[in-house]
């Protein structure tokens, strides 16, 4: 245990001295498994048997997914659809943000890909109409990681495949989670923006007139409303794997986005083609090192040393619930997504197994927990990405980003953690879980 966190210790100074996340995840399982004794060529074979899994297909292909969304237009027509909805009220554009990442993150399942695609088309709009940069920064980076609660969520499949659970389960899990905060961050957005003079707001339609936008955005946008309809209910109608929705959901995007909308040419088919692989090329490395670092923890049987050691501290469920979220925190606050997913998996899945609790119910609580860290400072990836997109300082968005999550993430944690019937509802209903 007491090498376990050394190796972790290293991994996190690393980590905030801005070595890259790969490279301080190889160095902390190299570490470990030499300081443990374990022979690093008999772990190496794990960690390529692992990340090879046909299920972990479906990782890349959602990236490219949504990739491919952003550069074919077919995003640009859902934000018009959504606009065309709410978008003539106060705080109207706000709410447009919001829904927007939720669908987005009903294709592609990745926060960082939502922010790519949806920050750089809404917060200018946002800012020309009359909203606060700062809070408009925020919103988008809160709203960003609603992708890890709608599926089909990346976190959520690597999760899955680590912990060795249901993938349908878990994506059901989150659903109605994501629901609910999408809800709750349109009904934030309006109260604070209530006040607001500076907001632009065009004239009120007549009904028939408001009908026909409507009608005219989502005949655009059919094609691209149909994405999520499609690889959700190739899934859940037990037509496609996760995996093979995924490469459905490319499949589909090419067409669309070259032939129909027509926002992709062969050339930036081709630019898109190798950003996907080079963000692909990224996470992998970081997964194998965690796979390698997984083998090795398991096989000096540290979850198990951890799971005693919480033990000690409480036999309260809900005590122990509340520090593993605490952990969970931290762990969002350092590393991404899908990193923070691997390490709930190995760290806290044995543990929640002794304690009786639901593993389907913690993986809504991992998805619930690892976005708020994701936005939490100090680290914050998925913050510092959106202030990046604005190229604002932090003094700018910090503020309202503390109001989003205070008053609205931090109270659905609480909600996921000691309500499992919002988590399990769904799986029970549809999967017979």
């Amino acid at each position: 245990m007491t090498l376990f966190l050394i190796a972790m210790a290293v991994i996190v100074i690393l980590i905030l001295i801005e070595i890259p996340v790969a490279f301080a995840f190889g160095i902390g399982a190299v570490l470990f498994a030499f300081t443990t004794g374990n022979n690093i060529s008999f772990l190496i074979p794990h960690g390529f048997k692992t990340a090879s899994g046909f299920a972990l297909l479906a990782l890349p292909l959602f990236i490219f997914a949504g990739l491919l969304m952003a550069e074919g237009g077919i995003s640009e027509r859902l934000l018009n659809f959504v606009n065309s909805i709410v978008g003539r009220i106060k705080g109207g554009l706000g709410a447009v943000t919001v829904l927007t990442c939720a669908l987005f993150g009903a294709i592609s399942g990745s926060s960082s890909a939502a922010i790519a695609a949806v920050g750089q088309i809404m917060i200018p709009r946002m800012v020309r109409e009359g909203y606060p940069a700062g809070h408009a920064t925020a919103l988008v980076a809160c709203s960003s990681v609603l992708a890890l609660l709608i599926p089909p969520s990346i976190p959520m499949i690597v999760f899955s495949i680590t912990g060795g659970i249901s993938v349908g389960a878990a994506f059901l899990s989150t659903i109605i989670p994501g629901i609910l905060l999408t809800i709750l961050y349109c009904l934030l957005n309006m109260w604070f923006l209530r006040n607001n003079q500076d907001i632009k707001l065009d004239e009120p339609l007549p009904f028939k007139q408001a009908a026909k936008g409507v009608a005219k955005t989502g005949y655009h946008a059919v094609f691209a409303l149909l994405m999520p309809m499609i690889i959700l209910g190739a899934i859940y109608s037990g037509i496609a794997t996760p995996t093979e929705a995924a490469a459905i959901a490319v499949i589909y995007a090419i067409p669309v986005g070259l032939f129909i909308y027509k926002g992709m040419t062969l050339k930036s088919l081709s630019s898109v083609t190798v950003r996907a692989v080079t963000m692909t090329g990224s996470i992998m490395a970081v997964l194998f090192f965690l796979f390698i670092m997984s083998r090795a923890m398991i096989l000096e049987q540290v979850p198990r040393d951890l799971a005693h050691a919480l033990l000690q501290v409480s036999e309260n469920k809900y005590v122990l619930l509340l520090l593993i979220n605490l952990l969970l925190l931290l762990i969002g606050m350092i590393v991404d997504d899908i990193s923070g997913s691997v390490l709930a998996a190995i760290i806290f899945l044995p543990i929640i197994n002794e304690l009786g609790i639901d593993p389907i119910h913690f993986a809504a609580v991992v998805g619930v927990n690892l976005g708020l860290g994701n936005v939490s400072p100090p680290c914050a990836p998925m913050l510092y990405m959106a202030g990046g997109v604005s190229k604002l300082s932090l003094d700018r968005y910090i503020t309202p980003t503390v109001k989003f999550l205070c008053l609205g993430h931090l109270p659905m944690v609480f909600l996921v953690t000691f309500v499992p019937e919002l988590s399990l509802f769904l799986p029970e209903l549809l999967l017979g879980y």
